[in-house]
């Protein structure tokens, strides 16, 4: 099992294929995904990566995230999730997940927050059928019929289904097509219902129900953490040099002018 990638949704548009048709897709951004933290069997008790996207300004992350970004030596991000790995598929802190992690024709799981409804009546929240609108219903054609028992039990049941809050819940959608991606934008084209408003952060992941390609990168397609070259500086070696001796002039000889 291998980790997934933060992305925004960005809007729609449209593939014309090889054949001529048309396939309507969801353009999904990864903005520089990079791995920030690390979860391992020994320390935490489980195996699995923290990724983090986006660029954050510096005063709107709190201190504790700032040491936590210093400690990694990444830009601080907006939005930080953790995927649950294999041991094997556990990656460095700091490398960036590239779009060619998940390959044309890849069925994926894609988690996001629902488009928010409001309050909304039964029948547009749970697709009810409604009342009879003919003779003898008056002005309830649209509600939800009885709620409650007799004198036992006397009251409602938990959990039944009446008009309220619709939408803004957590949503996976499965076995959506990724249609292609382009590395230079950092887009990926995903086939299907992908939840969420636009501007909104989705979670994509290998599908659960679809079995991962073979020639799908493992770990993952990842550019690797760019160490710092530093130049060396020049060993200077030192050259012993023989002691200076003081030569004594020649002595004049008696007789010679001076």
């Amino acid at each position: 099992m291998r980790s997934g990638l933060i992305a925004q949704k960005v809007g729609m548009t449209r593939v014309l294929q090889d054949d001529g048709t048309h396939v309507p897709v969801t353009l999904l951004h990864v903005d520089n995904c990079q791995v920030t933290a690390q979860r391992t069997q020994e320390k935490d008790g489980y195996t699995a990566v923290q990724l983090g996207v986006g660029t954050a300004k510096v005063k709107k992350v709190g201190k504790a995230m700032r040491g936590h970004f210093a400690k990694a030596q990444v830009e601080p991000k907006k939005r930080v999730v953790e995927f649950r790995v294999s041991e094997d598929a556990l990656l460095d802190v700091g490398a960036e997940l590239l779009v060619e992690h998940f390959i044309d024709g890849q069925k994926v799981d894609v988690t996001g927050t629902s488009i928010g409804k409001g309050f909304a009546g039964a029948m547009k929240r749970w697709g009810f059928g409604g009342l009879r609108a003919s003779h003898g219903v008056s002005v309830s054609h649209r509600s939800h019929g009885s709620t409650g028992q007799c004198q036992d039990p006397g009251r409602v049941f938990k959990g039944k289904k009446m008009a309220g809050h619709m939408g803004a819940s957590q949503i996976t959608t499965q076995n959506l097509d990724v249609v292609g991606s382009d590395s230079e934008a950092g887009l990926i084209w995903v086939h299907g219902a992908v939840p969420g408003p636009k501007k909104s952060y989705v979670l994509i992941r290998d599908a659960v129900k679809k079995a991962m390609p073979a020639d799908a990168p493992y770990p993952g397609a990842v550019r690797a953490v760019e160490t710092p070259v530093t130049e060396e500086e020049p060993v200077v070696e030192e050259v012993e040099t023989a002691e200076e001796t003081e030569v004594e002039a020649p002595a004049a000889e008696e007789g010679e002018d001076k």
